[in-house]
């Protein structure tokens, strides 16, 4: 059975940190191209960053470059966020994505909270 579990969402004050986590399985994690997305009220969800399988090559939406870093650790099924110097407009519920290129195995988590407010 594939689960994907995020954890590490919260209320935090702008300018704050959190660490997103997202624990796997029920696949094989190291053969996945790995995601974070986000979807705020109203809007439509969208990219966050992303990670290649073997964790060497990330992109990241330009919103967040050099606030936020995707990381990735292939003996534990997991796949992280840290997130730096948060703005009110992070808000939104945070989705993992697992994604086995060029197959249809895709997987979402169910996804986490975060929001940034005084």
């Amino acid at each position: 059975q594939v689960q994907l579990v995020e954890s590490g969402g919260g209320l935090v004050q702008p300018g704050g940190s959190l660490r997103l986590s997202c624990v796997t399985s029920g696949f094989t994690f190291s053969s996945y191209t790995m995601s974070w997305y986000r979807q705020a009220p109203g809007k439509e969800r969208e990219l966050v960053a992303i990670i290649a399988s073997a964790g060497g090559t990330t992109n990241y939406a330009d919103s967040v470059k050099g606030r936020f870093t995707i990381s990735r650790d292939n003996t534990k099924n997991t796949m992280y966020l840290q997130m730096n110097s948060l703005k009110p407009e992070d808000t939104a519920v945070y989705y993992c994505y697992a994604d086995r290129r060029f197959t249809r195995n895709k997987y979402w988590g169910q996804g986490t909270q975060v929001t940034v407010s005084s």
